[in-house]
């Protein structure tokens, strides 16, 4: 199927069955259930999950494939954001063109970051790719080149975004005045009710969910080219492969352009969800947060960030919502006394402690499973098939004994 083998075709099967059945998949509780809570399909998250999974993606070709762990990606995502931006501000709220401007310009500047930082490796690598996100999320904020040029570029710590009275030039009455595709506005979404249950079917969700599709794709024929090969060569032993006389270089600037072209598309879409971008998309808390996302999820497979980037985003969304308020009507049905006790005893645990949850489920999996939910996964798979296995072995040994003139 499109030129894949059969494990990635099945992978790339379950991506897309994750990715178009989200809106049930992700609502399993009734609307007005006490579990409800935990539902997680509404129309903002779900267009998180497509877009972080696409950055995760990015960023494990870099690290996943070669080694090198920047601390410094979300520099791209931000410059993403703002590219999409400046061409609302520009010509419309048509998203292609912002889309396309957001991996130009994040390519342009993983490539000059990408140069200089490539010189290291190691944990030199890392910093260098830190300092220089750190540099552009000081300029960003202050808009420091805005206010060398005369007019706002980044717009500052208040964020850019699109007024009334910008350009727009290929902007008319007839279109939406939110971001579209040709337009279909972006934030259309129709609400499917059956019985107790309630899906929301957004159109920028399954927009978000094609490009993620179309991107997992991508990253499937990368691993698998020779390209892909020889960035696993370097992850190897990138050492030996220089003193055969093989520059490396070439590979490693090319795959943290193309990560860091994921990582600017991703802000292009985060800007056509919701037409805004500030700073605070390339601070390192942001780049820190991709990387936990590609190790949790498994680095260096394929699926792995996808799972990744939706676990944390869950955690983050949906443990950060749960209050005292909840808390109480889940123990309501205990004694006072004991009601309160377990309040307390949870309340660290979620709402704005939802990091501390996070942190020994992190721990956990990198304790126990090291592969991250990846392999989590493939341990499932292996025990049911060792008792599949064991149960096809007693049914052959109960037909020998039945018919011995078999052996």
């Amino acid at each position: 199927m499109l030129g894949l083998k059969k494990h990635d075709t099945q992978l790339l099967i379950i991506v897309i069955c994750l990715a178009l059945f989200a809106p049930f998949l992700l609502n399993p509780f009734p609307a007005g259930s006490a579990m409800a809570q935990f539902n997680a399909g509404y129309p903002d998250l779900m267009q998180r999950f497509a877009i972080f999974g696409i950055f995760a993606i990015g960023f494990n070709l870099l690290f996943g494939l070669t080694g090198y762990l920047s601390f410094g990606h979300a520099a791209f995502l931000g410059i993403g954001s703002y590219s999409a931006v400046w061409m609302f501000k520009l010509l419309g709220y048509n998203i292609i063109p912002g889309m396309i401007l957001s991996v130009i310009v994040s390519a342009f500047f993983a490539l000059l970051i990408g140069y200089i930082s490539l010189r290291r490796s190691g944990i030199y690598f890392s910093i260098l790719t830190l300092a220089f996100a750190q540099m552009l999320f000081a300029i960003a904020y202050s808009d420091l080149i805005g206010r060398f040029v005369g007019t706002p570029i980044t717009n500052g710590e208040t964020g850019l975004q699109v007024y009334t009275s910008d350009p727009q030039f290929f902007h008319s009455a007839a279109k939406p005045d939110i971001p579209h595709l040709f337009g279909q506005k972006m934030q259309s979404t129709y609400t499917l009710d059956v019985g107790a249950w309630s899906f929301d079917f957004n159109f920028g969700y399954y927009f978000c969910a094609l490009v993620l599709i179309g991107m997992f794709y991508l990253a499937i024929r990368i691993f698998r080219s020779p390209f892909g090969l020889m960035l696993r060569a370097v992850k190897s032993n990138q050492q030996r492969m220089n003193y055969t006389g093989l520059n490396t270089k070439p590979y490693t600037l090319a795959v943290f352009v193309i990560s860091g072209m994921y990582a600017g598309l991703a802000g292009g879409l985060m800007a056509s969800m919701d037409p805004l971008s500030g700073a605070e998309r390339m601070q390192w808390t942001a780049s820190g947060e991709v990387v936990l996302m590609t190790i949790l999820g498994g680095a260096g497979t394929l699926i792995g960030p996808v799972l990744g980037a939706g676990f944390i985003k869950y955690f983050e969304n949906i443990f950060a919502k749960i209050n005292d308020n909840v808390l109480h009507s889940w123990f309501s049905f205990l004694p006072d006394g004991i009601e309160n006790f377990m309040v307390t005893l949870v309340h660290p645990f979620v709402g704005k402690g939802w990091h501390l949850t996070l942190g020994l489920l992190f721990m956990m999996v990198v304790i126990f499973l090291p592969g991250g939910l990846v392999q989590g996964a493939e341990k499932i798979g292996a025990t049911f098939r060792r008792k599949d296995g064991k149960s096809d072995d007693a049914e052959a040994k109960a037909a020998k004994q039945r018919n011995p003139a078999a052996e």
